[in-house]
């Protein structure tokens, strides 16, 4: 009898809301369903609320004007830019990046859309031609999804941050929660904060099932899915780490 639940179960696969709660605890579940359905409306639905969340704490609670302020405080290119100007070209410059940066946030979900396509390409190309898999492009697209779900409580915790006690004096876009090392050295040289950000314990999290789930998806082992993964984001470490060196 037991065996027969189980065959059932199988067949029937898991419903969305399984799927994400799997993917904090049991996340082999997940992927494995993949293989059935590639599915990925409700991880995107859940980015889209978390994104919208937090920009509206961000309005409510620190204000664009303050954001940008605090950008232009840590840029020294952009403080350059801004002594050229006359005090009204500043304001009408000033305005103009409180409005990109506005309308930016609310278009995230759309940016976030673009990104995961772009990722899910790269590693499906990688799979397929490097590693010889036979992957759809769907499946490592709800793949990079539902891998994508724990920055979700970045975003939650940035939200409980804005409204309950956090400082909007000190509150900063680009590392708005002490999840990577970059966040405890705020005076460090560009390289190394560019360095820093990716020790950060959700993007490592997200690389583990992103690894794991390569591994089931792809039907590889894991060490030939971490050389997909890991060595895709060791150059996107090398990349940015040497713009930021050159250009800052």
């Amino acid at each position: 009898m037991d065996e027969v639940v189980a065959v059932v179960e199988e067949t029937a696969g898991l419903s969305q809301m399984e799927r994400v709660v799997n993917v904090f605890v049991a996340p082999a579940k997940t992927f494995r369903d993949i293989l059935r359905s590639t599915s990925w409306w409700l991880p995107f639905l859940l980015t889209v609320v978390a994104t919208v969340g937090v920009t509206v704490a961000i309005q409510k609670k620190v204000g664009w004007e303050r954001v940008v302020e605090t950008q232009v405080q840590m840029s020294p290119s952009m403080q350059s830019q801004l002594a050229s100007l006359t005090p009204d070209q500043q304001a009408q410059h000033m305005h103009g990046i409180v409005l990109g940066y506005q309308y930016s946030a609310y278009a995230s979900p759309l940016l976030v859309l673009a990104i995961s396509a772009l990722a899910a390409l790269v590693l499906w190309a990688s799979f397929n031609f490097g590693l010889g898999a036979r992957t759809t492009y769907g499946q490592i697209f709800c793949l990079w999804m539902y891998c994508s779900l724990p920055r979700l409580l970045a975003s939650l915790i940035t939200v409980v941050m804005l409204c309950f006690g956090g400082s909007p004096e000190s509150f900063n876009l680009k590392e708005p929660v002490g999840t990577n090392l970059a966040y405890y050295l705020p005076d460090a040289s560009p390289w190394l904060k560019s360095l820093l950000s990716f020790g950060d314990v959700i993007g490592i999290w997200v690389l583990v099932l992103l690894v794991i789930g390569g591994a089931i998806v792809a039907k590889k082992s894991i060490g030939q899915a971490a050389a997909v993964v890991v060595g895709w984001w060791l150059l996107i470490v090398l990349v940015s780490v040497a713009a930021t060196a050159a250009f800052s």
